[in-house]
């Protein structure tokens, strides 16, 4: 009887054993989407990402309104844009905020190859980190598109390919109270929100600093808020 019983035991560890090695578990199996970072992980603070390839006079009414609330942010810079804007780039650095590579022509990084993406990324790190005498960790793909190739060349050069958790989408729907509202919207700790040098978009930044600070939540720079 007790031998049955064990050779029963013995046939299920078997066939778990069996059905685990012809049918791995997901766990630990990495995705695209894993490889990127869509969201931080501070408690209390959220991060306002500028993608910058036009709007410079919008770009210095940005960090004024950023200093009155001592508010810091991170600026991804499109490097054909800073090419003609160095003055602007490095004051952006001056004020203390971080800087971060948007490519060099705003290209559709899922399009391109692993050679053109490394190309296109390498291009713009090295000129915004001599130009403004800072290192570039960072790399946010223009349109949020990118591929495995994109993943690899960033993480090839160093950077860590950051997406975001809230768009303003304000390049397209150009609406000072749709921008604050986009912003602030069930915002909690962590969040990456997206936003670019707009008229509209400068408008409604003192609000929404004024939301964040009545809220108690902090304006970080993206490598703070990823810890």
């Amino acid at each position: 009887m007790i031998a049955a019983i064990t050779n029963g035991i013995l046939a299920v560890i078997l066939i778990v054993v069996g059905t685990v090695c012809f049918f791995p578990s997901s766990a630990g199996v990495s995705t695209i989407e894993d490889r990127a970072i869509y969201k931080g992980h501070s408690e209390d603070g959220v991060s306002l990402m500028i993608n910058v390839y036009w709007g410079t006079e919008q770009v210095q009414g940005i960090l004024d309104v950023l200093d009155e609330y001592e508010a810091k942010a991170t600026f991804f810079i499109g490097g054909s844009w800073a090419d003609d804007n160095v003055a602007c780039l490095k004051e952006i650095k001056e004020r203390g905020h971080e800087i971060g590579s948007h490519g060099y022509f705003h290209r559709d990084h899922d399009k391109l190859s692993y050679d053109e993406n490394v190309e296109e990324i390498r291009r713009s790190v090295e000129f915004i980190s001599l130009a403004a005498d800072v290192p570039v960790t960072l790399f946010a793909p223009p349109s949020g598109a990118y591929n495995d190739d994109t993943l690899d060349a960033a993480e090839n050069l160093g950077l860590k390919t950051i997406l975001w958790s809230k768009d303003t989408v304000d390049w397209r729907d150009k609406d000072e109270n749709l921008c604050f509202r986009r912003a602030t919207e069930n915002v909690g700790g962590g969040e990456l929100i997206l936003m670019h040098p707009m008229a509209h978009t400068l408008a409604a930044l003192p609000r929404i600093l004024e939301y964040y600070k009545t809220h108690s939540l902090r304006p970080v720079t993206v490598s703070e808020n990823l810890g």
